[in-house]
């Protein structure tokens, strides 16, 4: 008799991945991707690869550009851009927003044609100081006392909280990135210390929301210095010195030898003020950088670190404060070495 098969027989069962084994895999291959990917996450901002120091003097090149454009001619500004509406102003310049072939753009406009100097002045000092460091030039036209730049939306430092407030930028309000934007202040000033033309002093810069107001935020967060309508020159070998405008100042803010030295007894005068050189911006960094850490976490850290080279920056004795150069590589070594000690430590906690 033919034997039928049992058809309840069965091999034996294969077994599935007990669940608590396949959450340690699962975590164990975040911490891992996490591990690898460190490095990125603790690093600032990308910074725009296009610089317009790739373009020759007197064309420019901007967002997604490939090649450089020679700067509008007066006839192009008049036909080609469209004017939007007013963003700014200041005592030289009334600043709008405006349009140039689907692209924003900012047209600055001379308030006054008492203040044509200093306006032709900045146009000047826009043209010879064309780098990272300042704000593209995109052309200008003196018959009609207009400049047009790259607009960037953000705004200048003044409004800085209130940017990096807004929901979509609190991702970016860390101590690392803070720390970048004063890196990026302290390369002005180093290389407007050390420019084409020679050491300028940024003389525009009397209070903090002054000093702020010169300088834009870009959209990849990184400073861009937007204002040279007061840029004096300063010449050690000749002797040459300078003096930040003709009335009095007063105030913390200012460095020590930019106030009357004659005390209350005797009237200000400007003939009788003594110039100065360079080291007053050096002064006034430990204030604008105060003012970039904020309040976040680990703000206070960077402030310990950076404690001596600030203190440095506000000896009594201009020629006893660190140059600018001093300054930047000292922020940057601040910036590594605190970079690397969050990385390490936070790969132990993996």
């Amino acid at each position: 008799m033919e034997k039928k098969p049992q058809e309840g027989r069965k091999g034996p069962a294969h077994r599935g991945v007990p669940p608590v084994v396949g959450l340690l895999l699962g975590t164990a291959l975040m911490n891992a991707l996490l591990y690898l990917c460190l490095d990125r996450f603790f690093i600032s901002p990308p910074r725009a690869a296009v610089d317009p120091t790739h373009c020759p003097y007197g064309y420019f090149r901007m967002g997604p550009m490939k090649n450089c454009s020679p700067w509008l001619s007066c006839e192009e500004l008049r036909t080609e851009v469209r004017q939007l509406k007013r963003v700014g102003e200041g005592a030289v310049k009334r600043v709008f927003l405006s349009e140039w072939k689907e692209r924003k753009v900012a047209l600055s406009r001379l308030t006054s044609l008492e203040l044509k100097d200093d306006f032709l002045h900045g146009l000047q000092m826009l043209k010879s100081l064309q780098s990272r460091h300042v704000v593209t030039l995109l052309g200008y036209c003196e018959d009609d006392n207009t400049i047009l730049t790259e607009y960037h939306p953000l705004g200048s430092l003044s409004s800085l909280e209130e940017t990096l407030n807004l929901s979509k930028y609190r991702s970016v309000n860390t101590w690392q990135h803070r720390l970048q934007l004063a890196v990026d202040y302290v390369s002005i000033i180093n290389y407007l210390h050390h420019s084409p033309l020679g050491t300028l002093v940024m003389c525009d810069s009397s209070d903090l929301p002054k000093t702020l107001s010169q300088y834009l935020l870009t959209s990849n967060f990184s400073i861009v210095v937007n204002d040279l309508d007061a840029l004096p020159l300063v010449n050690h070998s000749s002797g040459t010195f300078v003096k930040c405008g003709h009335r009095e100042l007063h105030g913390d803010f200012v460095a020590p030898e930019q106030l009357w030295p004659y005390g209350e007894d005797m009237s200000f005068h400007d003939d009788l003020m003594p110039s100065y050189d360079e080291k007053i911006d050096i002064w006034k960094i430990p204030d604008v950088s105060s003012f970039l850490l904020g309040h976040v976490e680990g703000s206070d850290m960077v402030r310990f670190h950076l404690f001596d080279i600030h203190k440095a920056c506000k000896s009594q004795t201009p020629a006893e404060r660190p140059t600018a150069q001093d300054i930047l590589d000292t922020y940057q070594k601040v910036l590594n070495s605190l970079r690397d000690t969050t990385v390490s430590q936070t790969r132990e906690m993996l």
